[in-house]
């Protein structure tokens, strides 16, 4: 029994069998072309399609080693990444050089429905020198009022609590 397994950032995600998954911001079409379209064009580090046909959006912040510096901007940081992220999909469809980059984009938007998640590790224990800034529970809030026409239910996860979450990540 083979799992997918990406690395992202230091943190190992391990895809159950069956699923499509696939590391968006290292992309070719995403790097060499579309994100050149003008400044500030911004990428979902992972996009996955499961059985069921549920594609998942899925960002990945690991400030475990290097604080935050405005925890209050990453529920629009992750917001325009997921539209942008969006935005690509077709264009990537037909006009990516990859064929698995087009396979992948062809399934994700086939998707019967989205799901956005933000998997955030924070510092274990809040001190003075690595504080757990960033509250969850607000992020999450923030991704429910912006992103709510395509997932109205999004998530906030990290590695010790996976939410139910069909698949696994490591450090």
């Amino acid at each position: 029994m083979t799992r997918l397994r990406i690395d992202v950032d230091g943190l190992a995600f391990c895809f159950p069998d069956g699923w499509t998954a696939s590391k968006y911001d290292e992309w070719s079409f995403y790097r060499s072309g579309f994100s050149r379209m003008w400044p500030g064009i911004k990428a979902l580090d992972l996009l996955a399609i499961d059985r069921e046909k549920t594609a998942w959006l899925i960002e990945v912040k690991d400030y475990r080693h290097a604080a935050r510096t405005k925890p209050s901007a990453l529920g629009d940081e992750v917001a325009r990444k997921v539209f942008d992220t969006l935005a690509a999909l077709p264009p990537a469809r037909v006009n990516a050089n990859d064929e698995t980059e087009r396979l992948v984009a062809r399934h994700m938007l086939g998707a019967k429905r989205y799901r956005i998640v933000l998997h955030l590790e924070q510092p274990e224990k809040h001190s003075r020198l690595r504080p757990r800034a960033i509250n969850p529970a607000d992020i999450q809030q923030k991704l429910k009022q912006l992103l709510k026409p395509i997932d109205a239910r999004p998530l906030v996860v990290e590695a010790a609590g996976m939410r139910g979450l069909p698949w696994q990540a490591c450090r």
